[in-house]
This record gives C-alpha cells, sequence and structure tokens, in this order.
C-alpha cells in the first residue's frame, strides 16, 4: 500500500537513497514541450515531478497537471509561489514558510488564506521550511517576497534557521539559491544543514551540471531539484538522474 510522498520521502533518506527532482514551470511549458519533457524524466527514470513558479501568470496549472498524471506514474507535488497555486489534480503540496526571511505574510499570512482551499484539496500536504540562499544574483523569490536571502557563506546561519524549522514541526526542509541563480548553495552549507536535522533535505538553484548535483548529494542534500537549466537543455535530465541515482548508499 502507497503510504504517500512524505513516507518514500522519508524511507529514501533512510536508506540514503538520493532523489531527483525537475521543476515545471506552468508558464513555460506547453502540451506539445510538456509531453515530450515527461517522457524524457520517464526514461531518466526521475523520482518526482515539482510544478509550480514565483509567478504563474497563465491557467496552465491544472492541465499541466492532468497531462503529466495522464503520461507518467512519476509523483506530483505542488512547489506553489502563492495562494492561488493548488491543483487538486497534484498529488501532493509543498506547504512552504519561509523561515529565512522575515516576512510574516509569508511565514503564516499567506497560509490563513489558502488553509480552506488546501484543506478542501484533498492533497497530502507536507509543512516545508523554506529557505532561500544568496545564488549572487536577484531572483523572482527574493524579490515576490520582499524578503532578503540568507548570506550564502553564512553556513551557522543556515545551519540553525533549518533546526528551527524542524524543531517547529516541518516536515521537510528545502534550501533554494533561486532560478537563475549564478551560484549553487556550497557543499559545505549543505553539509553543515543536513548534519543538524533529520527530516529530508531538498537543495535546488544554480545547479546546471551533474558534477554539481552528484556533489550535492554527497554533502548531504536527500532531493536535487533542477529546472531552468534542464529548460536551457532538456537533455540534462538523463545526466543529472544518472549522478543523483549513482551516489553510494552508506552502509
Amino acid at each position: 500500500m502507497f503510504r504517500g510522498i512524505h513516507h518514500s520521502l522519508t524511507e529514501r533518506k533512510r536508506q540514503h537513497r538520493k532523489s531527483f527532482a525537475v521543476l515545471v514551470d506552468p508558464d513555460k511549458v506547453n502540451d506539445n514541450s510538456l509531453e515530450d519533457l515527461v517522457n524524457l524524466c520517464v526514461e531518466a527514470r526521475v523520482d518526482y515531478l515539482l510544478v509550480g513558479g514565483s509567478l504563474v501568470i497563465s491557467n496552465y496549472l491544472d492541465e499541466a497537471v492532468q497531462l503529466i498524471k495522464n503520461n507518467c506514474d512519476i509523483p506530483v507535488i505542488l512547489f506553489p509561489g502563492s495562494p492561488s497555486q493548488v491543483s487538486k489534480y497534484a498529488d501532493a503540496l509543498l506547504y512552504l514558510s519561509l523561515i529565512s526571511g522575515r516576512n510574516p505574510e509569508l511565514l503564516i499570512g499567506q497560509h490563513v488564506i489558502s488553509a480552506p482551499v488546501v484543506k478542501q484539496s484533498g492533497l497530502e500536504i507536507m509543512p516545508t521550511g523554506y529557505m532561500v540562499i544568496d545564488g549572487g544574483a536577484p531572483t523572482t523569490v527574493s524579490y515576490i517576497s520582499n524578503a532578503s536571502p540568507l548570506p550564502s557563506d553564512k553556513n551557522e546561519i543556515a545551519m540553525c534557521t533549518a533546526m528551527a524549522g524542524e524543531m517547529l514541526g516541518m516536515k521537510l526542509i528545502y534550501m533554494d539559491a533561486g532560478s537563475g541563480a549564478k551560484r549553487a548553495i556550497s557543499e559545505s552549507m549543505i553539509e553543515k544543514v543536513a548534519g543538524c536535522i533529520e527530516v529530508p533535505l531538498i537543495v535546488g538553484g544554480g545547479i546546471t551540471n551533474p558534477e554539481k548535483a552528484y556533489l550535492n548529494c554527497r554533502a548531504g542534500a536527500d532531493v536535487i531539484v533542477v529546472g531552468n537549466a534542464i529548460e536551457k537543455d532538456p537533455a540534462l535530465i538523463r545526466e543529472m538522474a544518472a549522478a543523483v541515482h549513482s551516489v553510494p548508499m552508506k552502509v
């Protein structure tokens, strides 16, 4: 019996199995391109598909999720940039609290507004401590959130933020350098954070090659998320997935 996506994430972490997730922005795909992308993901044995974006200005969210579900068995997780980005056709929702910032709207305010819709959606809800890390360039998420990212060289701040998120009840920690980041999150920061939490650690932003994906997993990331790099070169999916899945399991 399938116990849910959070259970699968925690089980994979317990077994030291690394996961690869592809991020799909509904504003950047259409039926044909999305179908091709899904086929590539199936061939590459992608573990999860994340759907969402900081700004979703099209009305393609529901259709995109349904097309994915009709063409593969890969679990679909919503990665919403706003309360409006909820689709009942997905499998789960990352219920994001921006714990790296000090904007109360993104800590609890937007959640109060979205709670009734989220509750009625029937989705598996996964409370997620979302940490935006400075990736060397302004990103949509930092602008929309009106919150400064964590400094990329302050490992202790990231570590304490993640610890606080876990102790507040977050079931996942997501560290993100943002779409189009000039630099990915350092292995040393990932290692510090991974070493102080027990919940699964998701890492994304600025990961542009298979080697970086591999090194991030070795440092302690449980799930690697790639979106922007794949938009530019979809063939990278195979190489990225292979790199993540080649990380040796600890005995």
